[in-house]
């Protein structure tokens, strides 16, 4: 069966619009991570855990303390500093800490990070649902010591990870659920 000449001239342009719907693609080209990993909240928001279960089901070698503090980096033996934003004042309140208090503990402790060589990957998962004036001060506070950062689209809606990663040369990327995630945070591991 021959095709009319019209349609051949649009079959390039169908087969690359196939090939891009169905393969990711990230902006991080080659892995910058090693193990083992520490995972650390800064916001105290429940999306700490969802990051867990992508790091258990990608069997990464990776440890949890979502309160570490400055002096635990060091004896944790961590080289990759994985840090959940996201606010929470019922997760700030649980762990007896302010939002003033934590945004201290966040300078602290990414200074730290950064003294002791740690590659940071900042996630954030929660989404739309997770933004907002309280997430935000994580988010401020904490993308610009990133060396990577993975964000849920929708999470990004407003476009200030866009616009913080692009001022500090960050390699940001951006996937359509949570559960798609893992997949960037785990190909950024050596």
């Amino acid at each position: 069966m021959r095709l009319p000449s019209r349609s051949l001239t649009f079959l390039p342009a169908l087969l690359l619009l196939s090939a891009s719907l169905s393969a990711q693609t990230y902006t991080l080209k080659a892995p910058i991570a090693s193990k083992p990993a520490l995972l650390i909240s800064i916001g105290q928001s429940a999306d700490v855990e969802m990051v867990k279960v992508l790091l258990d089901r990608s069997k990464l070698d990776y440890k949890a303390d979502p309160q570490v503090k400055a002096g635990g980096l060091a004896a944790s033996g961590a080289k990759t500093l994985i840090i959940a934003i996201g606010g929470s004042s019922k997760g700030l309140g649980a762990a007896g800490i302010s939002a003033d208090a934590e945004l201290d503990r966040a300078k602290v402790l990414l200074a730290e990070a950064k003294k002791l060589g740690l590659k940071i990957i900042g996630i954030h998962v929660g989404g739309e649902a997770r933004r907002g004036e309280l997430s935000d001060k994580f988010i401020l506070a904490t993308v610009a010591s990133c060396d990577y950062v993975i964000v849920v689209a929708e999470g990004n809606a407003d476009g200030l990870f866009t616009k913080l990663c692009a001022a500090a040369k960050i390699p940001l990327d951006s996937v359509e659920k949570i559960t798609k995630a893992g997949d960037p945070l785990f190909k950024a591991f050596k």
